[in-house]
């Protein structure tokens, strides 16, 4: 969750601001964390062993500083540079050997001397040895406390936090204070360039006491000077009849004429004022300062996004065809589909993001285990039962609705018989084996109905209805099903035989374990043979995988007919072979026509992974978002190519004035290096709806950037479109360089005055940098477009 835009809440906080002389927050408890032993220990600091590899382990001195929230730590060895990291880039600690590196120390380490620091996003674990028994577990617990510090920290705290690191970074000598020279190499360092005869005047202005230095005190006031919001304060003039405060009423009109808040409005205004007015002068009068009013601008209930739907708002009742599900591609990978390493963290990471459809590639194990890697390629290998225990562990952490599991079976019957064996014995009773309410389904079971279980997708020996059968043969035909799964590894299986099949000239069956096959219930593999077969034929237990070419061209041939099978059944998309780099094709296409499971490699970031973010964002990320009505319903005449033929057709405007930024993160880390940003706002939806407009840049300002460019759209499906924010520091001779961007889905959108907090590459936050923008929503009347 971002958290908001700090620097902001920092100009107009400052009146009411109190720094802590110990740098360090209260606890819940009143007690300071630093006389806390555990933490205690951090800061005085320790010596341990880094571990990259089997055969490099290196010492490192690690400490925790003043701030007590960021690491420090060095070589031993003297002249050698420092890193640096912040607990809120930490995820969790885990105990012991729970990392495949640890483990494959393990002899060497004890695991009571072993914890791994567990990082956002996509950032590689850091693997860590103490000298002691004890040094470890203060750690470990030390670092979980100052995590659970920064999760559940107020506006005020982290803004005690955000001031004190400038403070740092600007303080070189570490004497306490800043002369004139490091503030501006800070300003350089905040992304602005300022007139220096100006930035000298703000100085002396903060210099109360003509030492030609700023204490912390004095740099607060110097900030307030510094982040003067003049486009948040003119709007606030506009409602205020005094132009010091905003009575009730007087909020109230602003919530409803530019916010476009009409429910409940009053009692809206009386809590807003009752969370964000730091006055309680202004709080006994049921008014709202600047102060609150600017506070509540930069929250969450004043970003884009509509706090309802970050919360889960949806029907989970419906059939699971009726969703769409955020779904990993060949999800053992963390690189490249050649040479990339296969690693159970690449699982973790997934289910993590909400991930609720995973892949396993599986092949017979030299030593009667199956393994999971990339066949026909060097990529390496890992044991198919430690994948499974991982799901075991993590597959409901993120959320409580069912995991698909989609195998790919390359296994001779043997080993099938050992895949099946792991299945029920890991995962036990989380694993579905029985059909719900012992009936043959009309309709897929709901999210809501599977909470809690894993779904085994793959090939099956005949039909629900046969299951009980015991005369059938072990054979599944090439003509019900494709002969390895789903056909996608990077050398066809035509070229290469899967292990375990029996190829004929004429026909190709591939021998199946029934222990395995039993398993496979609401998620059976076949051979897509067209929409019509699957109206006369198709169950709606059946499920087939499509590459990204076929995929996009029944998109674009029969989008109605894509749509109406995909009411009914599931569909699996998965990347071209072709896409060695793990690159991704764009899902928007396959969401358009109703596709389920999109899969895409989660290890690749860039923009179609911002879409998937965007789409499954809503809903407190689950993995499950319900798809529009009309692509739910089985008789649907909507196409996306031609959604002006649609009876329910009801296109948008969307106007967006974007106003300024704020704090925008530095592309270049040189000292001397200012961006020169740009705006540009993405549309992503059926093909009439794919737009692009931007901003001008902004030379040399990343830190208080003004456009005031407003940005104008036509949507025509609403229902299935997203919106990307990007950021980009323009540059004349070469490409843009990317700086933040956030996506969201349209029907997400509040209007109004509106903060947008900027999320980085790989997805995550980086406060306080955001946009301040305006939205506005308007219906068009299609009578007048006659």
């Amino acid at each position: 969750m971002p958290l908001g835009n700090l620097a902001d809440i920092c100009s107009s906080f400052a009146a009411h601001f109190h720094w802590h002389d110990s740098r360090i927050a209260m606890d819940p408890e009143g007690s300071r964390i630093q006389d806390d032993p555990d933490i205690k220990v951090m800061m005085a600091g320790s010596t341990l062993r880094k571990v990259k590899s089997r055969s490099w382990k290196k010492q490192r001195h690690f400490r925790l500083l003043e701030d007590g929230l960021t690491i420090w730590y060095k070589s031993r060895w003297a002249g050698k540079g420092h890193t640096t990291m912040s607990i809120a880039e930490v995820d969790a600690v885990r105990e012991g050997h729970q990392s495949e590196l640890l483990l494959s120390v393990a002899e060497e380490f004890p695991a009571d001397l072993c914890f791994t620091l567990v990082f956002h996003g996509r950032q590689g674990n850091l693997d860590l040895v103490a000298e002691s028994p004890e040094e470890a577990r203060a750690w470990v617990q030390g670092v979980r406390k100052l995590i659970h510090k920064v999760q559940t920290m107020d506006e005020k705290e982290r803004l005690d936090q955000w001031v004190w690191d400038w403070f740092l970074k600007a303080d070189k000598n570490k004497d306490g204070k800043m002369n004139f020279k490091e503030v501006r190499k800070l300003l350089k360092m905040m992304n602005v360039e300022m007139n220096e005869d100006h930035a000298l005047h703000l100085f002396t202005m903060a210099d109360k006491s003509d030492s030609g230095s700023l204490e912390i005190e004095q740099f607060v006031h110097f900030y307030k000077m510094l982040t003067q919001r003049d486009e948040v304060w003119k709007v606030f003039q506009d409602y205020s009849g005094d132009g010091e405060k905003l009575l009730l009423e007087e909020l109230e009109n602003f919530l409803t004429l530019e916010q476009q808040e009409g429910q409940k409005i009053t009692q809206h205004a009386r809590g807003l004022i009752h969370r964000y007015e730091p006055s309680e002068s202004a709080k006994k009068q049921g008014a709202m300062s600047f102060d609150g009013f600017q506070m509540y601008l930069c929250s969450q209930e004043g970003s884009v996004f509509k706090p309802e739907h970050r919360d889960l708002h949806q029907d989970m009742s419906q059939p699971l065809s009726h969703y769409f599900i955020s779904s990993s591609h060949n999800t053992y990978l963390m690189e490249d589909q050649l040479r990339g390493q296969s690693s159970l963290e690449a699982y973790i990471q997934a289910l993590k993001r909400g991930c609720r459809c995973v892949e396993v590639d599986c092949w017979d194990g030299s030593d009667g285990e199956p393994v999971v890697y990339h066949g026909h390629t060097w990529t390496s290998k890992i044991l198919f039962k430690d994948v499974i225990s991982t799901l075991k562990e993590y597959a409901f952490k993120a959320s409580d609705f069912p995991v698909i599991l989609s195998l790919e079976n390359h296994c001779g019957v043997e080993q099938q018989a050992v895949m099946a064996q792991h299945l029920r014995q890991i995962l036990g009773d989380t694993l579905l084996t029985t059909l719900l309410d012992g009936q043959v389904p009309q309709q897929l079971p709901s999210p809501q109905e599977l909470k809690g279980k894993v779904l085994l997708k793959a090939k099956k020996i005949g039909g629900l209805e046969e299951c009980l059968d015991e005369n059938l043969m072990d054979e599944v035909s090439d003509d019900e099903d494709t002969s390895n799964g789903d056909g996608e590894c990077c050398m066809s299986t035509e070229d290469t035989p899967a292990e375990g099949l029996n190829h004929d000239a004429k026909h190709s069956k591939s021998k199946l374990s029934r222990l395995l096959s039993d398993l496979v219930l609401y998620c059976k593999s076949v051979h897509f043979h067209g929409f019509e077969h699957a109206r006369s034929h198709g169950k709606s237990y059946e499920m087939s995988s499509l590459g990204e070419s076929k995929a996009k061209k029944l998109a674009k041939e029969a989008g109605t007919d894509f749509v109406q099978y995909n009411s009914r059944q599931l569909t699996r998309v998965y990347p071209s072979g072709l896409r060695t780099d793990s690159s991704n094709y764009n899902p928007q296409d396959m969401w358009n026509v109703g596709c389920q499971i999109v899969a895409l490699n989660f290890q690749k970031a860039g923009l179609e992974m911002d879409l998937n973010d965007g789409l499954f964002r809503q809903n407190v990320c689950c993995g499950f978002v319900l798809k529009p009505d009309f692509m739910r319903d089985g008789s649907t005449q909507f196409n996306p190519e031609k959604p002006e033929e649609w009876q329910g057709y009801k296109p948008l405007r969307l106007s967006i004035q974007v106003i300024s930024g704020q704090q925008l993160p530095k592309v270049n880390q040189k000292e001397g290096s200012i961006v020169d940003p740009l705006v540009r706002v993405e549309i992503y939806g059926v093909p009439q709806d794919q737009a692009k407009e931007e901003t001008l840049h902004i030379n040399n300002n990343g830190f208080n950037p003004v456009w005031n460019e407003t940005l104008n759209f036509f949507i025509h499906t609403p229902e299935l479109a997203l919106v990307r924010f990007v950021v980009e520091d323009h540059d004349k001779t070469s490409r843009n360089d990317f700086m933040g961007q956030f996506t969201l889905p349209f029907t997400s959108i509040q209007t109004g005055y509106r903060h947008i907090h900027l999320l980085s590459k790989d997805g995550m936050a980086i406060p306080p940098s955001s946009l301040f923008v305006n939205i506005r929503i308007h219906e068009i009347d299609l009578t007048s477009q006659i």
